[in-house]
Formats: C-alpha cells, structure tokens, sequence
C-alpha cells in the first residue's frame, strides 16, 4: 500500500471488481478510456489475479481517498512492464470516479504510482498515451510531471472516427 497527502494506492483484490466493473463501464468514464481494455467481471478478476502474481511486471490498484478517517474506493490505475532491458513502464487506465473529480485525485494517485514505480520498482522510465480528444488527461499528464513526446496521427478508431493518440513520457531523472 502506497499513501500520502490523503490518497492511497494499493493492489486490487477481488473484493474490488464489482466497484472496477461500474468505473470502468461508467457514462462519464468508459468513453475516454482505451477500447480494448478488460472491462467486464471475468477479464478484470483475471488482470487481478495477474497484478497478485506478477507484482513487478503487471499492476492493478485501486485509488482510495480518505474521507473522515475512512477510505473510499475513488479509482484505478494500471502499469504494464514495456521493455525488461531499458526498464521501461507503460501507464495505463488512469480512471477517477465522477464523484471524485475537481480534488486533484489523480494527480495525486499518479504521484503516488510513479514515485512507486521508479523508486520501489526500479524502473527508469513511464511512459503513456491518451487520446488526442481528452483535454482533461492531456491537462492531468502534464500537471504530474509528465512530458509530451509526440503525436500518433489519427492512430485509433473510437466511436467510428479515427483519432490521435498523444504520448508522455517521464524518466527517474524527472522524479531525482
């Protein structure tokens, strides 16, 4: 379990799924998300069960806040093992619920995330990548250190219109 400054992060278990099924497939959520992500009950337990597993390769937390002494479910976040050799991260399915939003919740989960990842994990680099449409995670990415790298042109097909895809990146020198 990861925590500060009133957000912490620990390893999804599958008490979660049912509270991960409704984040992920939520109306305000699920359209800003990649397309091919697990989303449904069986394919998120099989990702928990992976996250348990293989804890340095493959992550799947929950993001928790703490209100009045009692934590509440307020999100996830994912990491998947890139590149072995250069120590490479791949961010994913940073989701906040709605009823979370405005408190700076995900900024600091992805604090929290790669502070863990770079410093606990011994990884050298994150990266991740989000659609060219969502002004908000382009605006979060940047505000958590991130650093733009460039643009894949009209890369994804989502909701029958291609679009870009804008990708980060951040580096232990960043975090030192």
């Amino acid at each position: 379990m990861i925590e500060a400054e009133g957000v912490r992060l620990r390893r999804a278990e599958w008490e979660d799924v049912d509270f991960l099924v409704e984040l992920l497939t939520h109306q305000e959520v699920e359209p800003f998300l990649a397309a091919a992500g697990a989303r449904d009950r069986g394919d998120l337990l099989d990702e928990i069960d992976r996250s348990l597993a293989e804890p340095e390769a493959f992550g799947r937390f929950v993001i928790e806040v703490d209100e009045g002494g009692e934590w509440q479910q307020a999100g996830a976040v994912g990491f998947e093992l890139r590149n072995r050799r250069s120590r490479i991260a791949f961010l994913q399915r940073l989701a906040v619920h709605p009823d979370f939003r405005g408190r700076r919740v995900g900024d600091r989960a992805a604090r929290l995330m790669q502070r863990h990842l770079i410093f606990d994990l011994d990884y050298h680099r994150l990266e991740l990548e989000v659609y060219g449409f969502n002004e908000r995670a382009i605006a979060h990415a940047e505000r958590s250190g991130f650093v733009r790298e460039g643009v894949k042109r009209r890369a994804y097909l989502r909701s029958g219109e291609w679009v870009d895809g804008v990708l980060f990146g951040l580096t232990r020198e960043d975090l030192e």
